[in-house]
């Protein structure tokens, strides 16, 4: 599930959206090495005139893609986002990789996190928990997932919601740090992209380019 795509479609249909999904153990808890929880993705929407308002996060600081995406680019990555095979923090998206540690967000508080989202999904589902799925990604399949739709004019007893997420954004807003410094709210970037591949056209990384016109040829 990219489950990002179901909180958008929420939020277009003017409605609170809390989508997540368990997956297969590829996090270690804090304290141990051993992957026993799932980098459980959480996506929570609310609908917005100028733009929706979209968390779409992992449970670690870097997903897994976005990792593979920094080592296509050789680019470092911008803070450290996991261990090394000798346990150093690093950004060296590569050697995240090979130790398959990536960096909890909130340290040991991911663990707990991870495992709610796990627990709650897999009970409300009657499905699979994290340490029911294969490890192997290639075989991670029966997931439990949670999707929830809240109509915000049917909770706000009488109170005219329209604009109080205008509100938010704009005391979200003011506060900026240091010279140039801009304050995101959460599916903002995506707004921005997705404008400028409208206009732009999708942007392909070179290799995986090539290998299409290796195939189609």
């Amino acid at each position: 599930m990219r489950g990002g795509s179901y909180g958008w479609q929420a939020a277009e249909a003017g409605v609170i959206g809390v989508c997540w999904t368990n997956t297969c153990p590829n996090l270690p808890p804090w304290g141990a090495t051993d992957p026993r929880v799932g980098n459980n993705p959480l996506v929570v929407a609310v609908p917005r005139t100028n733009g929706h308002i979209v968390l779409d996060t992992a449970m670690s600081q870097f997903s897994y893609g976005a990792l593979a995406s920094y080592r296509l680019r050789n680019e470092l990555l911008p803070v450290e986002g996991g261990f090394d095979k000798d346990g150093k923090l690093t950004r060296v998206e590569g050697d995240i990789e090979i130790s398959k540690r990536p960096l909890p967000i909130g340290y040991w508080k991911e663990s707990g996190i991870a495992l709610m989202l796990d627990l709650v999904a897999g009970l409300l589902s009657a499905g699979s928990t994290t340490y029911q799925i294969p490890a192997e990604a290639e075989r991670e399949t029966r997931l439990s997932q949670v999707f929830i739709a809240f109509d915000p004019s049917r909770c706000s007893d009488g109170i005219d919601t329209s604009n109080l997420a205008e509100q938010v954004i704009r005391h979200f807003r003011l506060p900026t740090h240091g010279e140039g410094a801009r304050v995101r709210y959460p599916g903002e970037r995506v707004l921005e992209t997705r404008k400028d591949n409208l206009a732009n056209g999708l942007p392909v990384e070179p290799s995986a380019w090539r290998r299409v016109l290796n195939l189609a040829a």
